[in-house]
């Protein structure tokens, strides 16, 4: 393998990573793209190992030895500050990120996204180990256009409602809307991740993903996931066209949203762990503003690629309304749209996604559409009767 350069011009020496989370959706393909391209060496930390089961057997990949599964979960695993100390740079990947257990399961969502986080925090500032820590573009909460009056022409004044990493506030709705709790908790271990940087000379990257979508993400309850569970949007749309349902729209489906391609995102998180004196104590946005698209605009595309991807024909009825109680229980509450700047990872690293929306829901529904087939065959899943 030839010598990697960063964008300095400066030669990359091979690193050992601590991977939390490898074993997830992000996990399983940041572990490929630095198999296939890198040399470093991975410690993979999950209490799964499903999605990179590919990556670690057999003995003959040319990459074996440099990625080490470690089945563990980060709650109760005394091997945690061992792992961290023994590598250059810790990457942490873990979190519980599905909005039906931000009404459901709030206590489990704090603890997940922040008590949890806390050790791994610890662990890298006492030990000077650099981190890349995955937070959310829920962090933002909603925009300020949001609370403007529905006919002002502010609304549509990007000011208004485009994210700024450094400037644009955090605002999330009252305490009963339980739905936010994972946006604090979130935005909470950034400013202890940002106060350990500037207190304690923390060297950090923190990386708020704007919807990434590919093969592997989420889950298809009763295929890669459990039978009960609402996954994220997509993954939702996704389940209702392999089971010839219609695609149920929340609250009509008005709410914004922006997606970028995971082998996209994936460029950036690399740049990011081989240019640390670019990255260090910076956030980056890592989406892409040209994929906008309301839910209900999202739901239409997504039917007229899964009839071309199955060659199967659209449902008379491809879509129904249900309100957000009746689909996430009390207590939930959204962000109107949520539209990445992209100036500091510009600057930084040079980065742009780009992939158009059609293409990564091609490119996601062909795998989604192959896995579904596979499981039938093997009956885990029973086919809908049409």
């Amino acid at each position: 393998m030839t010598t990697r350069i960063d964008l300095d011009g400066r030669p990359i020496k091979p690193m050992t990573i601590c991977m939390i989370g490898a074993g997830g959706f992000i996990g399983s393909h940041l572990c490929e793209k630095l198999m296939a391209e890198t040399p470093h060496k991975v410690l993979a930390l999950d209490v799964y190992s499903d999605k990179i089961k590919h990556l670690l057997e057999p003995d003959s990949l040319p990459w074996v030895g440099r990625i080490v599964f470690h089945r563990l979960n980060i709650k109760h695993d005394s091997r945690l500050e061992g792992l961290i100390k023994m590598a250059d740079l810790t990457i942490n990947l873990a979190a519980i990120c599905t909005p039906a257990d931000y009404n459901t399961r709030p206590l489990d969502t704090i603890y997940s996204n922040f008590i949890d986080a806390l050790p791994v925090v610890k662990y890298c500032s006492d030990n000077n180990k650099r981190l890349i820590h995955f937070s959310t573009c829920e962090v933002y909460g909603k925009t300020i256009g949001s609370f403007l009056p529905k006919d002002s022409p502010l609304r549509k004044d990007p000011a208004y409602y485009v994210l700024k990493e450094d400037t644009s506030p955090c605002i999330f709705g009252s305490i009963q809307k339980q739905r936010w709790s994972y946006a604090c908790a979130k935005q909470l271990i950034e400013r202890l991740i940002y106060a350990e940087g500037a207190e304690n000379g923390l060297d950090f990257t923190i990386v708020r993903p704007f919807n990434w979508i590919g093969p592997r993400m989420d889950f298809i309850p009763g295929i890669d996931g459990p039978i009960e569970g609402v996954p994220r949007v997509l993954a939702c749309f996704s389940n209702n066209l392999l089971r010839r349902e219609p695609l149920k729209l929340v609250d009509g489906g008005e709410s914004q949203r922006t997606f970028v391609y995971i082998k996209d995102a994936i460029e950036a998180v690399l740049l990011m762990i081989e240019n640390p004196d670019r990255a260090n104590g910076h956030i980056f946005n890592v989406g892409n503003p040209n994929n906008e698209v309301t839910v209900r605009q999202l739901a239409e595309m997504m039917t007229k690629v899964y009839a071309k991807v199955s060659g199967e024909p659209s449902l008379e009825s491809p879509t129904i309304d249900v309100s957000s109680k009746e689909f996430y229980g009390e207590g939930y509450d959204d962000s109107d749209k949520r539209i990445p700047d992209m100036t500091i990872i510009n600057r930084q690293l040079g980065w742009n996604s780009k992939t158009s929306l059609w293409d990564l829901l091609e490119s996601t529904l062909t795998y989604q559409h192959r896995t579904y087939a596979e499981a039938i065959k093997k009956s885990m899943v029973k086919p809908i009767a049409s």
